[in-house]
């Protein structure tokens, strides 16, 4: 493989809820990374079908999963997991909302861990520690860090867009920024979200929930050049290409590299 990829993915945040935060480090991704503010988010606009479609390149249509409940694919599709392990990699897995353990099959995961939110009310902070710590020890080939603080403790019980919900963000930058320091110049790192929101709830085709972050890190990128025509569907054949691993036949995005 070419390289390693860490892919971040901050539930809930809104592209422009990301421009008005006050975090300093935000203006530094656009100076060091390849980025937009209008990547597009899928329908239905809900963490589980949004993260499947981030890492099977399909849309919920395709892959059959219209709710936060796992299904089995009825035409299965390889997602970056699976290709990775296929291709003689490691993968790990670093979340915080256990529905996201379904997003490969088994097998797909070298290593995984899971921090509760219930149990945690920094859990952002609390799976960025095991990921990095992990990543230190072991070195894996393609990372997924995923965040669920801003979603649930920010935007489902206080609202998007909020005081609350703007300081869950500028922590969960905080993490982002802890990851590239530690590991930037091993690793090219894809950062975006699965879904926005609006008032406490998300899940419609309104520009509010569609519409995302995303910002690319690495070799294959130029600084601070903005993309257009982005979505969910590009991230996974994105880090295969930076890993130099074929995409899926099925896949329906496009690698962004030399975009």
């Amino acid at each position: 493989m070419k390289s390693k990829v860490i892919l971040v993915s901050i539930d809930g945040m809104r592209s422009d809820a990301l421009q008005q935060c006050e975090n300093p480090f935000v203006k530094k991704l656009e100076q060091m990374c390849t980025y937009n503010y209008d990547s597009l988010s899928v329908f239905p606009s809900v963490t589980f079908p949004c993260h499947f479609s981030m890492t099977h390149s399909v849309p919920p249509q395709r892959h059959g999963i219209l709710s936060n409940t796992y299904i089995l694919q009825v035409r299965p599709v390889s997602g970056i997991f699976e290709k990775v392990r296929q291709n003689g990699g490691t993968t790990a897995l670093f979340y915080n909302w256990d529905y996201l353990r379904d997003l490969a099959l088994p097998g797909g995961y070298s290593i995984s861990s899971y921090s509760d939110i219930a149990l945690d009310d920094r859990s952002d902070d609390t799976v960025t520690d095991n990921c990095l710590n992990a990543i230190s020890k072991y070195h894996p080939d393609f990372v997924m860090l995923y965040m669920v603080d801003l979603d649930e403790k920010g935007g489902h019980d206080c609202g998007w867009m909020s005081e609350e919900y703007m300081r869950r963000l500028s922590i969960a930058i905080d993490n982002v920024a802890r990851v590239l320091h530690a590991f930037g110049d091993e690793y090219s790192i894809i950062l975006t979200s699965d879904h926005g929101g609006h008032d406490r709830n998300h899940g419609s085709d309104m520009p509010e929930d569609m519409v995302i972050p995303l910002f690319l890190y690495g070799p294959h990128f130029e600084e601070g050049k903005i993309i257009q025509n982005t979505s969910l569907l590009d991230i996974a054949p994105t880090a295969a290409a930076i890993l130099d691993i074929a995409p899926d036949p099925a896949w329906e995005g496009r690698s962004l590299i030399n975009r």
